[in-house]
């Protein structure tokens, strides 16, 4: 069989009516066999989701939520569709495979297990209603179920692959349905040997397709998105962005690292693994050239690039006793941080404290706290930015430092970071 290739749409590729007519349009001359097309939720879905699963764990109304979701959904079906068309009643049926879904109590302790097994939904829909239009559009595929060939343990909101038996589901099940015809799927989403829905992590469409590719031994990933390719900075924050035309699987992995957005963290290293290149393209201008991500020999990025998460929390724990910072205060933060599944994104110790900077997460800050102030003194602030300057000069790290007040700050050869809030009455 000829190899695969991949192809990822993220939720602003797919978040209504004209922007699914469009991904026809992009499919229109480039579809062929043996092809995998992975596809985000449509939207803010999951976002409302979550939202969903929010109200339900303050026992507040989520119903109108609910509604409102699925008559966005049907919405869109009805720009795409005629009022006959069985789409209608297959998003009916999910709406009520959800509805069940929502059924039984949701608890602090049983939080990650429930949320995967409804927030993989909105990738359900997606995948369904894409499926139906493509094939309106004489573009034939087969809809598959993500989960009947990406098998993870059962490490709920952040489950990790199970490599070899993915692979083995693949070739069983998904190749010889790749000999007919491109299948649509959906991203995010695996399940346990039982049978139980996992999640990836945020965000985590991605890193699907990196799994395919790899699973598959594929010719190349694409992933279209609402930029040129791979900038060096995030256009809806800063004007004077650059595009990278290629870039290194190492310099990739680092941008993810530190969190740039356009590229979900995991996703490279399979990729990098099996030397399948990457293309970020845009789904806007599909012609356009983008950026591809490959072994280059690992050639270095002479300007800076610059990423920005919001959302942070920084917390600090303290020595009780003035002792000093051993390994054994190290390891009973790390341990706890792994324990609740909690990423440092930057960790920096002195001789009576260790301070990191970790993303706002429901439940677990609250968790950590109070699990850690037996045996330190501890004291966090919230709704602050982690910003990184990776090949940094002095202009633009000066640029940052102006307009903010800095709780914490760490160089090294080749980034700068701080964690920070704006001063009052910066722009």
């Amino acid at each position: 069989m000829t190899k695969a290739i991949i192809y990822k749409f993220g939720g602003a590729s797919v978040k209504d009516a004209a922007a699914i007519k469009n991904l026809s349009g992009i499919l229109f001359n480039r579809l062929r066999s043996p092809m995998v097309i992975v596809v985000s939720a449509i939207g803010k879905t999951t976002n409302a989701l979550e939202e969903i699963l929010r109200l339900k764990y303050e026992k507040e109304d989520f119903y109108s939520n609910f509604t409102i979701l699925r008559k966005n959904h049907l919405a869109i079906c009805e720009e795409l569709f005629e009022d006959e068309d069985l789409v209608f009643g297959m998003v009916e049926n999910v709406f009520l495979q959800l509805a069940r879904a929502l059924e039984g109590e949701l608890t602090k302790d049983n939080y990650d297990q429930f949320y995967d097994q409804v927030v993989g939904f909105g990738e359900l829909l997606s995948s369904k209603i894409i499926h139906a239009y493509l094939c309106l559009c004489q573009q034939y595929c087969i809809w598959q179920d993500a989960r009947d060939f990406i098998r993870t343990d059962g490490n709920f909101r952040a489950a990790k692959v199970d490599w070899d038996q993915t692979a083995k589901l693949c070739h069983q099940k998904l190749v010889p349905v790749l000999k007919q015809l491109p299948v649509v799927t959906q991203g995010f989403v695996g399940s346990t040997q039982e049978g139980r829905s996992t999640t990836l992590g945020r965000e985590g469409s991605d890193f699907t397709a990196a799994i395919f590719a790899k699973s598959l031994g594929a010719e190349a990933v694409t992933i279209w998105k609402d930029v040129p390719g791979v900038l060096n900075a995030d256009p809806k924050r800063f004007e004077d962005t650059v595009k990278f035309d290629q870039l290194d699987y190492k310099e990739a992995a680092e941008m993810t690292f530190y969190g740039a957005s356009v590229i979900h963290p995991r996703t490279i290293k399979p990729l990098a693994n099996a030397k399948i290149p990457l293309y970020v393209k845009s789904f806007v201008e599909p012609d356009g050239k983008g950026t591809v991500i490959g072994d280059f020999g690992g050639s270095k990025v002479s300007f800076p690039t610059i990423v920005v998460k919001d959302r942070q929390v920084l917390v600090t724990f303290q020595v009780t006793d003035f002792t000093f910072i051993n390994e054994s205060h190290m390891h009973q933060v790390y341990a706890e941080l792994d324990r609740l599944k909690l990423r440092a994104n930057l960790i920096q110790s002195s001789a009576i404290t260790i301070s990191i900077c970790t993303d706002r997460e429901v439940f677990k800050l609250e968790q950590l706290l109070a699990e850690m102030k037996s045996v330190f003194h501890v004291r966090y602030n919230e709704n602050l930015q982690l910003v990184t300057v990776k090949n940094y000069d002095e202009q633009t790290k000066k640029r940052f430092l102006d307009h903010r007040e800095i709780l914490l700050e760490q160089t090294t050869r080749s980034a700068f970071q701080m964690v920070c809030r704006m001063k009052k009455g910066a722009g």
